[in-house]
């Protein structure tokens, strides 16, 4: 142990600690902006600087470490002045659009410049730079993650977080010197054209509103307010755990009675549980598993209910594509079946008919669920993703005093009935295990095996795996770092039947999407608040879910049958591959979408649709085609959509019609210059029937 003084207070820390650990724990608060417990320190905001005696000049307390009988100072008029200056070169680069930022009332920027109460000194000196105006300041490209670098403080944690500290995805990096220093995507291309997986970990980390999620909270109070559609929302089971984080209790507080109350404040007349379909979802996927390991189809089965791990296969390793299950993730399964399921057949005739649709929104701890929520064959079933930080927005627009809520709230149904192997969806390897649990039910050996495999469990940025009797052995990936290790080599190929991947280190517990956290234990505490539902479950199978049952035995028949597939089933494409343009094109003419469409198209393409149509000429004829000639769209039980005939084949054109025919494409590309860069594009879509 290290003893020092801090402030004159005495205090003894670990070896390997820093002046900043020391600080804390003597209870003393030090600046910081660019500091992250998770991640490499930088020392460049220079705002936690103290003094240490027997040192000439102040020193960085992240990076400095703790030494025996050092006396350290951090509130000396020398310092306080420093950083007040050091503050107001920041304020002079800042917008200061503060009542407009997403990230006001959490931005440590604000909370610094009110600590010391800073004045603006000096003239406001805009970020970028004219020698490259290709680095543009503002990106909205993407459907999960927004930026707006004019609000950036260079402190490079979305950096550390993207690259090899990280998830070694490396879509951010930093560009320039001096004042022309900002971080950038590889090439300075728009975040949609990179190679990012909608993660969220950049927005995670980002200590100022440069980086956030794509905002939808304001759109879902809009339509909540209009009172026009009947809406309902589905929570996910990583939320409930970390919501209370918001509104200052402590972490790992369990609210789920109080947050149902309160998204019933907000406005909405139904409030499910993703936790539903996770069960569904495990129903899917174990029947999928052992049907492949019965007929000797590809293994091993990895899961694909993480969409930032999809992103990632589809963008990286789509020769990876046979083998993740086609099963939905429970965001998507849940949003299929409210508005083309039972929940819509609930609601009366014109609902079950397709006339109408209920408004339908996800509460997620994830940013790449706002962009799996638009894929193809999929859009639509969910109208807008909000983010647990979101949904703390939106509490907070109400009003509404969460903590004064009483927690016993409960969701509704027929959505609404969850096992506790629904819950651990929400830690890593919590989807296997439940994989597991109910394998051992198909496999007869449910009394024989445990329920708990904690060998799954944990925080750790690594691979962990067990053998199930019976089964074979099985490996969960902690994080999207983790899993490119496990891939490094070919031996997962013969040494496992399953394989999860969670994009997030911790799981959707660790999620882009959920409140910002400076405690480095914040994993663990979620986690066992994770496991402490589960065990308090009184049932913790996904089988034993008797709502899942009556859905299988009045909708769906059976796990992975034709109705199942239909609506709890998706298909996969290699990024920016023919496939993939062939699939997003359907994707808008079940949506009629007419103006999507056309941007998928060369302006002089041509549709052969071997119907009485003809052949239709030109974007703006197709895009006129789907949107006033094709029959109005409907989004009911019996309304269905174009599928893949095979889910992951990447040089299958096949197609299954909403009417359950078989037809397939050929597809002729060419490429569109935009934005000074070539965009792939339909040039020629011929349909054959057999």
């Amino acid at each position: 142990m290290i003893h020092l003084t801090v402030n004159g207070r005495s205090i003894e820390v670990d070896e390997g600690s820093t002046l900043l650990d020391a600080a804390r724990k003597a209870g003393v608060h030090v600046p910081t902006l660019c500091h992250h417990p998770r991640l490499p320190s930088r020392a460049v905001c220079r705002m936690c600087l103290v003094e240490v005696d027997g040192e000439s000049r102040p020193q960085p307390a992240c990076v400095t470490p703790a030494k025996q009988a050092s006396r350290v100072t951090t509130d000396s008029a020398a310092l306080e002045s420093f950083r007040n200056t050091n503050m107001q070169w920041l304020l002079a680069r800042h917008p200061n659009d503060c009542m407009r930022c997403e990230a006001n009332g959490s931005c440590q920027l604000q909370g610094l410049a009110s600590d010391y109460q800073v004045v603006n000194a000096f003239e406001f000196v805009p970020r970028g730079s004219p020698e490259h105006p290709e680095r543009h300041l503002t990106d909205h490209t993407s459907p999960s993650i927004w930026r707006d670098l004019s609000k950036c403080v260079e402190c490079g944690l979305c950096a550390d977080a993207c690259g090899d500290a990280g998830q070694r995805q490396h879509v951010i990096g930093f560009a320039g010197h001096g004042s022309d220093r900002l971080p950038v995507t590889v090439f300075d291309q728009s975040l949609a054209d990179t190679n990012c997986i909608s993660c969220g970990q950049c927005t995670l980390v980002c200590p100022v509103g440069a980086l956030i999620e794509a905002p939808d909270w304001h759109d879902v109070l809009h339509t909540l307010d209009a009172h026009r559609r009947v809406s309902a929302v589905q929570v996910a089971p990583a939320t409930r755990v970390a919501i209370s984080e918001e509104f200052g209790m402590e972490p790992g507080t369990v609210s789920t009675g109080r947050m149902i109350n309160a998204l019933r404040q907000v406005g909405f007349d139904y409030v499910f549980d993703t936790n539903f379909a996770a069960d569904l979802t495990i129903m899917e996927e174990g029947t999928e598993l052992m049907t492949r390991l019965k007929d000797g189809q590809k293994l091993p089965l990895f899961t694909s209910c993480c969409p930032g791990w999809v992103n990632w296969v589809e963008i990286n390793r789509p020769d990876l594509l046979p083998h993740l299950s086609t099963t939905k993730s429970p965001q998507q399964m849940h949003g299929a079946m409210t508005k083309r399921g039972v929940f819509a057949s609930m609601l009366g005739p014109a609902f079950a008919s397709g006339e109408a649709e209920p408004y339908v929104v996800s509460v997620m701890p994830c940013t790449a669920k706002k962009d799996e929520a638009r894929r193809p064959d999929m859009a639509g079933d969910v109208d807008h993703v909000v983010t647990t930080r979101e949904l703390a927005k939106m509490i907070r627009a109400r009003g509404i005093a969460f903590g004064a809520l009483p927690d016993d709230g409960t969701f509704d149904n027929p959505l609404g009935e969850s096992t506790g192997a629904g819950q651990i969806f929400g830690a890593s390897g919590g989807v296997m295990e439940a994989m597991v649990r109910t394998a051992a039910h198909f496999l007869g050996e449910e009394d024989s095996l445990p329920l708990e495999w904690h060998q799954l469990r944990g925080v750790d940025k690594v691979v962990k795996t067990a053998d199930v009797p019976g089964l074979g052995r099985v490996a969960i990936c902690n994080g999207i770092a983790a899993a490119q290790e496990l891939l490094e080599d070919e031996s997962w190929r013969q040494t496992f039947v399953a394989i999860e991947v969670m994009a997030c280190v911790g799981g959707c517990l660790g999620g882009g999407g959920e409140p910002k956290s400076m405690d480095p234990l914040i994993l663990e505490k979620r986690m066992k608040a994770i496991y402490a539902i589960d065990r308090q479950a009184p049932k913790r199978r996904a089988h034993e879910n008797q709502d899942v049952q009556k859905l299988y035995s009045t909708q769906l028949k059976h796990p992975n049958s034709p109705q199942a597939h239909a609506l709890l089933h998706t298909s996969f494409a290699p990024r920016h591959s023919t496939r993939s343009l062939l699939m997003r094109f359907l994707d808008c003419v079940d949506r009629r979408d007419g103006p999507g469409a056309a941007a998928l198209l060369h302006p002089d393409a041509s549709w052969s649709t071997a119907s009485p149509f003809g052949e239709i000429q030109g974007a703006d004829g197709i895009a006129a085609l789907i949107t006033t000639r094709l029959p109005p769209r409907k989004q009911g039980p019996a309304y269905a959509r174009h599928r893949m005939v095979s889910a992951a084949d990447a040089n299958s054109l096949a197609i299954v019609t909403p009417a359950g025919e078989r037809c397939s494409f050929s597809v002729e590309t060419d490429t569109l210059p935009t934005d000074g860069r070539d965009r792939l594009v339909i040039r020629k879509l011929v349909r054959h029937i057999p």
